[in-house]
Formats: C-alpha cells, structure tokens, sequence
C-alpha cells in the first residue's frame, strides 16, 4: 500500500523530498461526488517553483548523461509501480475528479503507466538524421535535452495527461518541474511516493501543487525553464503564449475542442449508434476529444436519433463507485454551473432538449455532489453558439446534413480542430473527408483507438505543436546539426 494513500494534506514534492508549500497555506480539495472537501493541497507560489527549478538545474547534467538504459530503467521502474498500485491510483482518480471507478480502473491508470512504458523503451530507439552532401561531407543531427521543463496538465484526466508530458521530457534527458491541476491534485501527489520508490534521482522530476494564477504562471514566467508543454483551456494558453512567445521558450499547447461525429446513411449503424454514445459521454463528456456535435445524413435522421436517445436515457449516472455506472459527477460546482449555463443557453438559441437537461440530486452519501444528466439538444443552427463553443460536459447537439459538402462546412465551421468522427463504409469518401477536415485527428468507423506512435494535436485554436511519440521527443530535445567536411 501507498504510504500516503489515505493523506488529507498533500505535499508538493521537490528535490526528492515531500514537502509543504513554502507559504505554510492549503487549498481545498473536493470529491465532486459528495460535494465536500475531503483533503488539502499546497498553496504554492513563485518561491516554491524557484526552489524546484533549482533542484531540476543541479540535477540535470547528471540525468542528461546518464547511460539509455538507465534511464529507461527508470521509467520503466515507474510503469511498474503504478501498476502495482492501480487499484489505488484509481480509487483516488475517481474521488479526486468524479469520474467512474471503472473509468479510472481500465483506461486512465493503465494508461499513465503505458505512457512511462513507452517512453522509457522510445528513448533507446530515438534516433536522429545524416546527409552526405557532395563536396563538402556528412552532416548529421545532433538531439540533446532541452534543461528544465514546465509540464502543466488539467483536470479531466488527471494522471493519464500528467505522466503523458512528464514521461518523454524525462526520457529525453531533461528535469521537470509539473504542475498538475489544483482541482484534482491527488494522484499527482501519489505519484511523488512512486518516484521515490523508483529511487528517481533527486531534482529530475519536480511537483508543484497550487492556482494556476501562481504555480502555473511562475512557472511559464521563470527564466530557467526553456519549455512549456500545456493542456487545459484556449483562454489560458493564449495567455501562455503571450508570456513565453517573448522569452522564446518552446511551446506545445493542447486546447480546446468542438468536435463533430459525421454519420452517414452507409453507416455500420449499430455500431455507429453505440460509440457515438460513447463518444459524446464518456467520462461525464469531460474530455477534449469527445464528440459534441453529431452530424447525420438526412436519409437516416429520424432513425438515428431514435436509437441514440433510446441508448442515452439508458445511461446510468450514479455514485462513481458503483461498478454499473456509466456517468460520475461533474468535476466541480462551478463547471457544473458553466454546463447548466450553455443547456440554458441552447433553449434560448431554439433548441429542443430531446433527453436530460437538469442537474440530478441523488441519495445516501452522493445527496450532496455535482451530477447532470446526459444532455441532447435539436434544433440549433451550426453557427449558434451553443454548436460553437466549448461546453466540455455531458451535452450534444445532433443535427441533420443533406450532401457530403454540407457536412464538411458544418464540421469545420468552429475556431477548433482537434478530432472528427467519420461514419462511412465508402472508403473513396473516408479518404476525401479525412483530407479536407481541419482537424489534427479523424477516426473512421472508431472513436479514441490511440497508437501512441502517432502524433497528437490540434490545428486552430485547438493547440500549437504535436504530442506522441517522436513528436514529443523531438518537441523535449534541441536540435544541433554539424557538418564533417572532407574531400574525396
């Protein structure tokens, strides 16, 4: 068992050391299915992200250094841990952030180990270019780390998000000082305990608890640290931008989404119908790549939205510990209260609520937590915006398309472009769609199947740069091209 499992205070961890902010403050952490605090973090600030930059610059030469395969041991050793303390982990995902035990056991736990299991091996086959050119010689390229990292990652997927920034700077031989969103803090700072029994040398991996107006801006602002990874909210990585860009620190910035599900009427339609409802609810419709706009072809309107409101009412949204539960709370009182904004919102706009709609009150311990039922709204125009904005809850609006082209202007008519669903068994048509939407990811007859081999982003003001894969390594690497000059 974690040593600090069943903590109320949690600690930042700096130079391999667990640790209060330097203030000596807390901040309120919430099980959103209760609706009450049930721990503490630390109300970090500048002083506290000085000190762990520090530790990250002493430790960094040793660690850039160290030989592949101890690295990768490391890493490794990582994967290792948390997966032999994945029922924790999950228990705690669930409590911190609402979402389904279930959830939390079979994808966001599982997953922050693979993302520590396939960096540490990526690192030993990274490898880099050489050009002979002909009458001067070879030049070759030359990646070496970057130094100390800013990894800032959100609440919808706690660890998952986490360990996917801080797993590659790592590899890539740099030191990270993370800051892991103050809403959902608790498996970040369960993650501490497992680095220290990897036995993670000191100052490589750094964790500051705390606002983002304060941990999170000290860190973008800090001088030493030459590269910010970041996945949370538009807004707030244009605010990002706008202070890094002019100390020209490397950037990746994964945003928001509004994310179109395409169906047309040569659909597998049973198997379009389930994972669109999916798609569109899965962890409470909280992640950027849920699809909140459903598109269906005329010809099969009436049909599809029958069968998918039939499968949406039989979602079962209940207490997130529940092994038949489907649907956990909200993350927080105020995202639910944004949520129940834009259901509002939509009504105003015309829109007809086909199912869902209301906050739910439920009994015994959850009387008091944050849950929405499952939301369908018809009616609205594309370019309302309710079908514009970001709403990033359990709300979808389904709309009918007449012709291929019509589809296409309805799905990239938002300012995002992060992924696209396309339902098709006309392969010249899932071709053509998937070159002409303006979105980083398109699935076809699949939703959220990831190989982590390939590149992960947006286009627009869904984000700027690419994570996965070589990709990331590349973006946590500087590159240095020499040229050997000889005559032949």
């Amino acid at each position: 068992m974690l040593l600090h499992a069943s903590d109320t205070h949690f600690s930042n961890f700096i130079n391999g050391k667990l640790l209060p902010a330097a203030s000596g403050d807390y901040l309120p952490v919430y099980n959103p299915a209760i609706g009450e605090v049930y721990a503490y973090a630390p109300a970090s600030d500048s002083n506290d992200v000085a000190h762990a930059v520090t530790a990250a610059k002493a430790a960094f030469g040793a660690w850039a250094n160290l030989p592949l395969d101890r690295r990768a041991a490391y890493l490794i050793k990582m994967a290792d841990l948390i997966e032999e303390h994945l029922e924790q982990f999950a228990l705690a995902e669930s409590e911190d952030n609402g979402k389904p035990l279930s959830l939390a056991r079979s994808v966001d736990i599982p997953r922050a180990a693979a993302n520590f299991r396939f960096f540490g091996t990526a690192l030993l086959h990274f490898s880099s270019e050489a050009h002979y050119t002909e009458g001067m010689g070879i030049n070759y390229t030359l990646r070496r780390p970057i130094g100390v990292v800013g990894c800032i990652s959100p609440w919808n997927l706690p660890l998952y998000l986490f360990t996917w920034k801080i797993a590659p700077a790592l590899a890539a031989g740099n030191c990270v000082v993370a800051k892991p969103s103050e809403i959902t803090p608790r498996t970040a700072f369960l993650l501490s305990e497992i680095a220290q029994k990897a036995q993670l040398p000191p100052g490589v991996l750094n964790i500051v608890h705390g606002y983002g107006t304060k941990v999170g801006q000290a860190i973008v602002e800090h001088p030493q640290i030459k590269a910010i990874s970041f996945t949370g909210g538009t807004r707030t990585g244009a605010e990002i931008a706008r202070t890094a860009a002019p100390m020209f620190k490397k950037l990746s910035l994964e945003l928001g989404g509004k994310n179109p599900s395409i169906i047309f009427a040569d659909c597998d339609f049973d198997k379009a119908v389930a994972t669109t409802v999916r798609s569109s609810f899965t962890n409470q419709g909280e992640i950027c790549l849920c699809g909140s706009r459903i598109l269906v072809e005329k010809s099969i309107y009436q049909k599809f939205k029958n069968a998918f409101i039939e499968q949406v009412k039989a979602l079962n949204v209940a207490d997130p510990l529940n092994e038949t539960t489907n649907l956990g709370a909200i993350v927080s009182a105020e995202h639910l209260q944004k949520v129940l904004s834009y259901i509002q919102l939509a009504k105003t706009e015309g829109g007809t609520i086909l199912c869902g709609g209301e906050q739910l009150h439920l009994t015994d311990r959850c009387k008091n937590g944050w849950f929405l039922s499952p939301t369908v709204i018809e009616g609205l125009p594309h370019d309302c915006r309710t079908n514009q904005e970001e709403i990033f809850g359990p709300v979808v609006t389904i709309m009918p398309f007449d012709t291929d082209q019509q589809a296409l202007d309805y799905a990239n008519s938002t300012e995002y472009g992060l992924a696209a669903n396309i339902w098709t068994q006309n392969l010249d048509r899932a071709h053509k769609m998937a070159n002409l939407l303006a979105f980083g990811i398109v699935w076809v007859n699949c939703w959220m199947m990831r190989d982590l081999r390939t590149p992960f982003g947006g286009v627009k003001s869904s984000g700027v740069g690419r994570e996965g894969g070589w990709e990331a390594l590349r973006f946590f690497t500087e590159p240095k091209n020499v040229l050997i000059s000889y005559k032949i």
